[in-house]
């Protein structure tokens, strides 16, 4: 089997799946929505979900660690409309995928982390960020987004086959 090639496929299906999810954000939708005090808002959650795909791939195809100081404030991307998510969205997944098309197998092995504050937080192969923290991080947080959508009363795109809004 190669890997390569079914990684590419997967990442490829996920966020083709994930770009549904995205279109299903109603253009007037307020981002400043949250479902619980503890929850990220709409708009900070569907820009997590665009960096996932996006600058978070890439980084972890193209660097080998990626460092914020002590003194870093993390400043989350917030789209300023539906437009503009699916605009960086579709910029991310095209640099990404061109990443992932040229990236050496032999390299999945190789170390990858993420510091912040002088803590590291992730420390593992790349291989292993690209799987957890790239696929599965995706694909979490896309559900999330799919609750919120849910509990909106908006309907709700199939993933992985129909859903309760395509049948």
């Amino acid at each position: 089997m190669d890997f390569q090639k079914e990684l590419i496929a997967e990442y490829d299906r996920e966020t083709a799946n994930t770009r549904k999810m995205l279109e299903a954000i109603p253009a007037d939708a307020d981002f400043t929505y949250k479902p619980h005090p503890k929850s990220m808002s709409l708009g900070r959650l569907a820009g997590h979900v665009s960096d996932t795909t996006g600058e978070w791939a890439i980084s972890t195809l193209t660097t080998d660690k990626l460092e914020f100081p002590p003194d870093h404030k993390f400043e989350p991307y917030i789209p300023a409309s539906k437009e503009a998510l699916l605009e960086k969205y579709d910029q991310g997944v095209a640099e990404a995928k061109k990443a992932l098309a040229i990236f050496p197998a032999e390299k999945w092995d190789d170390n990858w982390k993420f510091v912040a504050g002088g803590q590291a937080w992730i420390d593992e192969s790349k291989y292993e960020v690209w799987r957890n923290w790239v696929l599965n991080h995706l694909i979490h947080h896309r559900a999330q987004l799919g609750v919120y959508l849910r509990l909106l009363d908006k309907p709700i795109p199939g993933m992985y086959g129909p859903s309760a809004d395509t049948m």
